[in-house]
């Protein structure tokens, strides 16, 4: 899984810049940046919803899981799945192992859900294809602490390589096994997180190394 001189321009704006990087099976990988460094951006070319400007990207095909939840509120658990299984043409034994997995109640209408379960739900849509890559935008964003420890033991689970965005360095510290730091369109660093931190904080490491791009 390869991606090679990626870029990205809006108008005059470069969003990524010559972006190149590889993915190992089964590994969880976090992509960290200030705002505006363009991580939401790759990820949605990575899923094949936006058109490199320049570079190649030889990933297969990914569950795209983007921030904000693609589920409706006034259906139940089970009739979202069942929804999106029929556009994915999975089958039935895929959206109760999805059941299974999430370990919510089908018959609960997902408007009711919590935000952590309502999260879950959204990467179980992106699952029903039984994609070998997921990619994950933010999926931590508006959850309290308990939440989200429970979301990221859920994304523990998942056999697929994972690559997902956060603002949280902590979590890219406690759950990645490499980071990508991009800032300005640029890739900055590719590595693990022990890699990246040396005798330093991750966080310190991680400011520090924007700071000098």
């Amino acid at each position: 899984m390869n991606v090679s001189g990626v870029g990205k321009r809006f108008g005059a704006k470069a969003a990524l810049r010559d972006v190149s990087f590889a993915l190992e099976a089964g590994e969880r990988v976090a992509i960290i940046g200030p705002n505006g460094a363009g991580k939401t951006t790759l990820l949605q070319i990575l899923a094949g919803s936006l058109a490199p400007d320049e570079g190649t990207v030889d990933l297969p095909d990914a569950g795209w899981v983007p921030q904000r939840a693609a589920v409706y509120g006034k259906l139940t658990v089970r009739e979202n799945l069942q929804l999106f299984a029929r556009l994915e043409k999975a089958s039935p034994v895929t959206v109760a192992r999805m059941l299974e997995l999430t370990e919510l109640q089908g018959d609960e209408e997902t408007g009711k859900l919590s935000g952590g379960n309502r999260q879950r739900l959204n990467i179980a849509v992106g699952l029903l294809g039984d994609p070998p890559l997921v990619l994950l935008d933010e999926p931590s964003a508006s959850l309290d602490p308990a939440q989200r420890e429970r979301l990221w033991a859920f994304i523990a689970t998942l056999e697929a390589t994972v690559l997902y965005t956060t603002h949280d360095v902590g979590e890219a510290d406690r759950h990645a096994d490499r980071v990508l730091v991009l800032a300005d369109g640029e890739l900055l660093f590719i590595g693990t997180p022990d890699e990246l931190s040396g005798d330093r904080d991750l966080e310190t490491a991680f400011l520090a190394l924007c700071a000098g791009s």
